[in-house]
């Protein structure tokens, strides 16, 4: 589970991540802009965002995402504690409010209910497949009990494969998926991290379930 922090104080920022790193992988942007920039290029399960920024303040932060139709999850967490300012939030498309200051159990029951509602269900902590095992909210991987080594969006890549096992899936629809619609970057950048996901399973010989459809995609295919 990936989690953007958009808070311009840096030591509460960083005081913010370490409530949850144990939890989920997090991500960090320092000013209202920045913030804007990552939720629309990447992917998150949560947004937890301040309203008193510079460059542009929580509500515009806001208001740009559910203009622009993203729809990511956003928990404000601000100092702010007066009804308007949170019937302010509420309306604007945030899914909770909480004031400063907190307490770390809060933070992440409440982190843990929007994703419950947002999904429609119970979250699953851990992807598995034989012996291989993906931990969602450290993004660790494992098997047999061994991390494997996955770099940059090597996890995203192989979560995705494993979820859509013995289905086809197409680059542009991997690319959309891990890299997003505005990602200034080509489709070739997933040939690229296949070989890389690829050259890491092997190790552990996991690399035969990743099948190359040729000119069509890939699919995770259960049969050996």
């Amino acid at each position: 589970m990936k989690v953007l922090i958009v808070e311009d104080d840096k030591i509460l920022s960083d005081t913010i991540k370490q409530c949850i790193e144990n939890e989920y992988s997090v991500e960090q942007a320092f000013d209202g802009y920045e913030g804007y920039m990552f939720a629309k290029e990447n992917i998150y399960d949560v947004i937890i965002l301040d309203l008193m920024m510079p460059e542009m303040n929580g509500y515009e932060v806001l208001q740009k995402l559910r203009n622009n139709n993203i729809l990511t999850p956003v928990l404000i967490l601000t100092a702010k504690d007066s009804l308007s300012d949170k019937v302010k939030g509420l309306n604007l498309g945030a899914d909770d409010y909480l004031v400063k200051p907190f307490e770390r159990a809060e933070l992440i029951a409440r982190l843990e209910a929007i994703i419950r509602r947002n999904s429609g269900f119970f979250v699953k902590s851990v992807v598995e497949f034989k012996d291989l095992k993906l931990n969602l909210k450290n993004r660790k991987a494992y098997i047999k009990d061994k991390e494997i080594v996955l770099q940059g969006k090597q996890f995203d890549f192989l979560e995705y494969l494993i979820n859509s096992k013995n289905t086809i899936i197409t680059k542009e629809q991997i690319f959309d998926k891990i890299w997003g619609f505005d990602s200034d970057t080509s489709t070739n950048v997933v040939e690229v991290y296949a070989s890389g996901l690829r050259k890491e399973l092997k190790k552990y010989g996991y690399d035969k379930y990743i099948k190359t459809l040729r000119g069509v995609g890939y699919i995770f295919s259960t049969d050996e």
